[in-house]
C-alpha cells in the first residue's frame, strides 16, 4: 500500500526518455514536495532505462515498473493505474501525465480543485492552447468530427486527468482501457469533467509519437466504441442498400412502360444491384461483428503484473513499505 502521507499519487509512462522524466520528478517534487508519490512505467525501454536514482536525487518517493517488453503508451499507463489501484487509500488522488513536460505539473492544482466536488468522478484537461504544427491542428479538427460522427460522442482530451480512488478502480477492470485511456474513460459512464489548460512545450528531444502512430491512435479511439461504429455503418448500408433496391424498381417500371433509352437500362440495373449486394453484405457483416463483440465483453482482462519484470522502489517508498508491514504485525 501506498503512504497515507502521499496524498497525491502520479501515474506517468517513460520511454527512452531520462533527462525529461528526471526533469518531471524535480518538478513534482518543488510543487508538491513529500505529498506526491510517483509510480513510472519504464515501457521496456533498452537505449535509455529509466534509474531509480531519477527519482532519488529529486527527493521523491515512488516506485519503477519496469515492463518486460515495450507494450506502447496507453497500455503503459493502464499499468501503472493497475499498480495505483491495488496500492491506493480512499483519501488519496491518482493524476495520470506524461513524462515529457507537456503535461505541466504546475497546472495539477487546478485539476485536483475541480476534482473536490461530490459530483465529479474524473476531471480532464482540455486543452486551451497547443505547442503544435498547423498540420497536426488540422488533423485533429477533421478526427474529433470523425469521432463524433461514428460514435455519437465528443472527445476532446487526452491522458492528464485527475481520478478518484473509486474511478480508477472502475477503470482498470475495463478491457478497453489498454486500448485508449480518454476513449475507457469516456465508456466507463463515470462523472467527467473537463478543466481548460494550457500545454506545455518538451522538457528535452523530439516526440517519438509520428503522423502515422497518431492515426493509429486515433483510430483505437474508435475501437473502444466499436459497436456504437459498426452498428452506424450497418444503419448507412442498409439506407444504401434500401435506396439501390428502390432505384432497381424504378429501372424495371420504367423499361416495362417503355420509358427506358437503348443500353440503359442493362447499366443502371447492374450498378444498382451491385450497390444493393455489397451494401447488403457489408451490412450483414457489421451486425455479425457487433454480436460478436458483445459475446466477447466478458472476457477477463489479463494482469498488469503480468507485464512487470521488476518493481524498484526508492529508500524513501522501502522505509514506508517496512513501516507498515512492522504495523500490521
Amino acid at each position: 500500500m501506498i503512504d497515507s502521507a502521499h496524498s497525491l499519487v502520479v501515474v506517468t509512462p517513460v520511454y527512452e526518455d531520462v533527462e525529461a522524466s528526471a526533469r518531471l520528478f524535480r518538478e513534482l517534487h518543488n510543487h508538491f514536495g513529500a505529498s506526491v508519490f510517483v509510480v513510472a512505467v519504464d515501457d521496456g525501454s533498452v537505449r535509455q532505462p529509466l534509474p531509480v536514482t531519477n527519482l532519488s536525487e529529486a527527493e521523491t518517493s515512488g516506485v519503477i515498473l519496469k515492463l518486460r517488453r515495450n507494450v506502447g503508451h496507453q497500455r503503459a499507463i493502464a499499468i501503472g493505474l493497475g499498480y495505483a489501484a491495488e496500492h491506493i487509500e480512499d483519501s488519496q488522488t491518482v493524476v495520470v501525465m506524461d513524462s515529457d513536460g507537456e503535461d505541466v505539473p504546475s497546472t495539477i492544482p487546478s485539476l485536483l480543485q475541480a476534482l473536490k466536488d461530490p459530483e465529479r468522478d474524473v476531471v480532464v484537461s482540455q486543452r486551451k492552447s497547443r505547442v503544435e504544427t498547423l498540420k497536426f491542428k488540422a488533423f485533429y479538427a477533421v478526427y474529433k468530427t470523425f469521432f463524433g460522427f461514428m460514435t455519437g460522442r465528443k472527445i476532446s482530451f487526452g491522458n492528464f486527468m485527475a481520478l478518484k480512488p473509486h474511478a480508477v478502480r472502475r477503470l482498470v477492470v475495463m478491457q478497453e482501457l489498454p486500448i485508449h485511456v480518454a476513449g475507457a474513460v469516456l465508456a466507463s459512464k463515470l462523472r467527467v469533467a473537463p478543466v481548460p489548460i494550457d500545454r506545455g512545450p518538451r522538457y528535452a528531444g523530439q516526440s517519438k509519437m509520428n503522423f502515422v502512430g497518431l492515426v493509429l491512435h486515433g483510430f483505437k479511439a474508435l475501437m473502444v466504441f466499436a459497436e456504437d461504429v459498426l452498428v452506424r455503418v450497418g444503419i448507412a448500408c442498409t439506407g444504401i442498400a434500401t435506396l439501390a433496391f428502390g432505384g432497381a424498381s424504378l429501372a424495371v417500371i420504367l423499361k416495362l412502360v417503355g420509358l427506358s433509352t437503348p443500353g440503359w437500362f442493362s447499366i443502371a440495373l447492374g450498378i444498382l444491384v451491385l450497390i444493393f449486394l455489397q451494401t447488403g453484405a457489408l451490412a450483414l457483416m457489421t451486425l455479425m461483428l457487433t454480436g460478436v463483440m458483445r459475446s466477447g465483453s466478458l472476457s477477463p482482462v489479463q494482469g498488469y503484473k503480468d507485464y512487470i519484470e521488476q518493481i524498484i522502489e526508492t529508500a524513501q517508498t522501502r522505509l514506508s513499505r517496512t513501516r507498515l508491514e512492522s504495523q500490521r504485525t
